[in-house]
């Protein structure tokens, strides 16, 4: 029998320091946030990017429009398209001729964040699409590079990236789970 293990590799303290470096990255990059959209990919990208946005605000104190995208019509055989909802006021968000900071979770292969730019872009021509991600963990099939990351965990294939947000699972942490054991 094979058993599951896991390690803990960013803690509440660590997650908390990781988009506090972000908000301050995306603040340099783009000398503050004039013109400037954050859209989380559902399902906890959405809490990163409204995470980063606080942040932005107790450090410029300027707020900055935060809106979520649904990708799931743009995979599979899905055909029904969402629009990115306006997570703070309700309805759409404009995002023509907007800098776009797309965020999620964690980034693999890029076909996620591939999704989500042809929502966006079925949606308006932004001005520019930048990427943050809480964790980079490699082996992408796309060439998709984050602009902002967390940390970046070189994984194997066989491992997972696990990342638990307080809003949906109680408690802030990135696990890595492998396989362990003899398989019988």
């Amino acid at each position: 029998m094979s058993e599951t293990a896991e390690h803990t590799l960013i803690d509440e303290m660590g997650i908390r320091r990781a988009l506090t470096r972000i908000a301050h990255e995306i603040l340099e990059k783009n000398k503050g946030v004039e013109n400037c959209t954050m859209i989380g990919i559902r399902t906890r990208g959405i809490y990163l990017a409204k995470r980063v946005a606080e942040r932005i605000l107790e450090i410029e104190g300027i707020p900055i429009p935060v809106g979520e995208i649904d990708i799931t019509s743009y995979r599979d055989d899905r055909v029904k398209v969402k629009s990115v909802e306006n997570v703070q006021e309700g309805g759409k968000l404009q995002i023509q001729d907007r800098k776009i900071i797309l965020f999620d979770d964690v980034l693999y292969t890029g076909r996620t964040v591939r999704a989500a730019m042809d929502a966006l872009i079925d949606l308006g021509r932004p001005q520019m699409i930048q990427l943050a991600v809480l964790v980079d963990r490699g082996h992408r099939e796309l060439p998709i590079r984050p602009d902002y990351v967390g940390k970046n965990v070189p994984t194997s294939k066989s491992e997972s990236i696990v990342v638990k947000l307080t809003e949906i699972d109680d408690k802030d942490e990135v696990m890595i789970r492998w396989l362990r054991g003899k398989q019988e």
